[in-house]
């Protein structure tokens, strides 16, 4: 029986840790993909960039870097419709790795995202299926939440960028106006 492969978008390297761990466990062949044009601002997705690079090397991954630092384009989508910013930061990424797992022949797809229990779940479930079926290629759910501490917990260990907010200036300003 073939090995199941599943290109899998990294919103960070913390996050792609357990999900990783998992998926590799069971024998899966797991393709990371790195496109995230909602983090801002620059110096953040640097960070985040250079700390997948890291996690890259370390576990010899097997990664595509879409590297597309989009202010303007994402500005354009969310300013003033800022309640919404999440469905729209979803969908561009989860519908960029379709239509990349489609073009590539994966059987499937699926998101680090998966793993926060700070995001909103059951809205990328709907997202990745949506665009699962847009693309013709299954989108591949599981709640790795459970994972989460210890994924970040190992992220620490091998010295990661660890970021503070979920990506996206709004989600910064949210943060630094709690403290």
């Amino acid at each position: 029986m073939p090995q199941m492969k599943i290109l899998m978008h990294i919103c960070c390297s913390n996050c792609a840790i357990y999900p990783l761990s998992v998926m590799t466990e069971r024998g899966v062949v797991v393709k990371c993909l790195w496109f995230n044009p909602n983090i801002h601002p620059n110096i953040e997705y640097k960070n985040r960039l250079d700390a997948l690079k890291r996690l890259h090397m370390l576990w010899n991954l097997d990664v595509q870097y879409i590297d597309d630092y989009g202010l303007i384009e994402y500005l354009r989508n969310v300013a003033g419709n800022e309640q919404n910013r999440c469905e729209y930061c979803y969908e561009i990424r989860l519908e960029m790795t379709a239509k990349t797992a489609a073009n590539q022949s994966f059987d499937a797809f699926t998101t680090s995202l998966l793993i926060s229990p700070y995001q909103k779940f059951d809205m990328i479930i709907d997202i990745g299926r949506a665009a699962g079926k847009k693309y013709s290629v299954e989108f591949f759910m599981e709640d790795f939440r459970s994972g989460f501490r210890s994924s970040w917990e190992t992220g620490k260990k091998l010295n990661l960028y660890r970021q503070k907010y979920c990506g996206c200036i709004y989600s910064e300003m949210e943060r630094y106006l709690k403290t």
